[in-house]
């Protein structure tokens, strides 16, 4: 019988992304969770990167989120004002580096023209209707603000909002503190 047990895993992130009538929110929730824990409550998931031109939100473990934002944030500056060639080209580097392939952490970004979910096995996803989720309660969010895209004139920041309020009432591993960001275009 081993005396060594695995640590709990840090849980407890929901980032979601809505697009709607010229204006795209990114919003993400507070929690970050150690096993049955809750560690943190207000943690800031949710980044401007690209002179402010992009918004960027991250789930998974917190430095390979990090990293990985470093990382986009220089293929941003090699290839200005082009989102999706930018992310393309971290996945590539992500799903090939050896360093970079064991990085446990998902994305979603947006600017002006495109949303985007970014992930190591080389995903780089525009979602169908304006609207993606990742993270613990990523689904339940998403799911929550596809409901009410089709269901309500509500603009895109409004949608996040109740949609975020509804994983964080489902989920245990989401909290109803937010951090949101906008552009509009």
């Amino acid at each position: 019988m081993s005396t060594h047990s695995t640590p709990p895993l840090m849980h407890g992130t929901t980032i979601l992304a809505a697009r709607r009538n010229g204006v795209v929110c990114v919003g993400g929730d507070g929690q970050v969770s150690l096993g049955n824990t809750i560690v943190k409550g207000d943690a800031k998931k949710i980044r401007r990167l690209g002179g402010d031109k992009v918004i960027a939100g991250f789930a998974g473990a917190t430095a390979d989120a990090f990293t990985l934002l470093e990382r986009l944030e220089a293929k941003l500056e090699q290839y200005p004002a082009q989102l999706t060639r930018a992310s393309v080209e971290l996945a590539k580097d992500w799903r090939t580096d050896r360093y970079l392939r064991r990085l446990e952490a998902m994305m979603i970004v947006a600017d002006k023209d495109v949303t985007l979910t970014l992930s190591g096995a080389g995903d780089v996803l525009e979602p169908q209707h304006g609207v993606t989720g990742i993270g613990s309660g990523g689904e339940f969010a998403r799911a929550a603000a596809q409901a009410l895209m089709n269901e309500t004139e509500l603009g895109a920041e409004d949608i996040v909002r109740k949609a975020m309020a509804i994983a964080a009432s489902v989920c245990i591993y989401t909290n109803d503190s937010l951090t949101l960001e906008t552009i509009e275009f």
